[in-house]
This record gives structure tokens, C-alpha cells and sequence, in this order.
């Protein structure tokens, strides 16, 4: 795992870790609907027919707005007993959603702070600020796989049927990366 890190204009100092050659990260392709399951470049698997937030993808405005966030995100915490069937939390919002969201207005120093920190100390950052929360990868739990295959349904989190969500599992755990396009 490569770290790098960066002192940014606010005084504070933000870090990325990248994926090494032997690890497995995902990648979550919003227009194309699959999540492809990588290592290094290579493509281990491919999960198809993923649905994503009813507002689309793209920049999350608040808390509510339905979007599912771009970005580069690790797994964070993983629910085996989630309504929707397994629930992998992703460390949203990154320290780049905090640093947009802090030029942009949308949240004030002392939120940019609190998610730097987490992101520093390898928590979850907090996951009540106005940026919203609770992203992450799902299944459908009881949710009818007619509707799933339909339309886009989330609030924001990317979904698989149960089905895939256990495929998923064997590839990944919590620090696993996930990027977002």
C-alpha cells in the first residue's frame, strides 16, 4: 500500500493510500452499471446490473440529494445483518468531498476537521455532517429484484441483487478501495 500525503491550504494535512500490484480494489462504473473486481489492472470479476441513486452520480450537494458520489473511497465497516442482506460502508465523505464542500460553502472548518481527523486516523469519518452518509454497497435484502433491474432506486448507495452481494464478498473486506466514476 502506497501512502501519500499532502499538507493542503487549510494548515491540514490529507493522505491517500493507493492500492499496491496485489491488492484487490473495485471499480463502480455508474454509466455502464457493473462493478468490476480488480487487482492491480487486472479484472477478476465483473458484477452486472448495479443500480445507483435516483438522483444519478456525480458531486453530492447535502445530505438527501439522492446522488451517488464519485471519488475514491475505501470500505469502511461491513453489516452482515443489514436489511438489505450485507451493507459495505464506504469512508464517504473523503477528505476531497471536505475540502470542495469547505471552498464550495457547504460546510463550515470545524466539519472539514472532524473529517480530515478521521480520514488521518483511519476512522470512518463522521457520517451526520450536511455532505449526507451511509454510503455504501448493498444488496436487496426482501426488495423485489424487479424494481432493482428497473430503474435506479437508492439514496445514493450502489446495490446488487443478494445474489452478488455474497459474489462481492469473497473479494473484499474493510480498507478495500472502491472508486467511484
Amino acid at each position: 500500500m502506497l501512502r501519500i500525503c499532502l499538507l493542503l491550504s487549510c494548515g491540514f494535512f490529507s493522505c491517500v493510500a493507493y492500492a499496491g500490484q496485489d491488492d484487490v480494489w473495485l471499480l463502480v462504473d455508474t454509466k455502464a452499471k457493473k462493478i468490476e473486481v480488480k487487482k492491480g489492472q487486472q479484472t477478476l470479476d465483473v458484477l452486472d446490473g448495479i443500480a445507483i441513486g435516483r438522483g444519478g452520480a456525480g458531486l453530492k450537494h447535502h445530505r438527501g440529494d439522492n446522488i451517488t458520489p464519485f471519488g475514491e473511497y475505501r470500505i469502511g465497516w461491513v453489516g452482515e445483518k443489514s436489511s438489505f442482506h450485507k451493507f459495505f460502508g464506504l469512508t464517504y465523505p473523503s477528505t476531497e468531498d471536505a475540502e470542495k464542500a469547505l471552498r464550495q460553502g457547504m460546510i463550515d472548518q470545524s466539519t472539514y476537521g472532524r473529517i480530515l481527523f478521521a480520514h488521518q486516523t483511519h476512522q470512518i469519518p463522521p457520517q451526520n455532517t450536511p455532505l449526507g452518509g451511509q454510503i455504501g454497497i448493498h444488496g436487496l435484502g426482501r426488495a423485489d429484484e424487479r424494481v432493482h433491474k428497473a430503474f435506479d432506486w437508492t439514496h445514493g448507495c450502489i446495490a446488487l441483487t443478494n445474489t452478488q452481494i455474497d459474489q462481492l464478498s469473497q473479494w473484499v473486506d474493510t480498507g478495500t478501495v472502491v472508486r467511484i466514476k
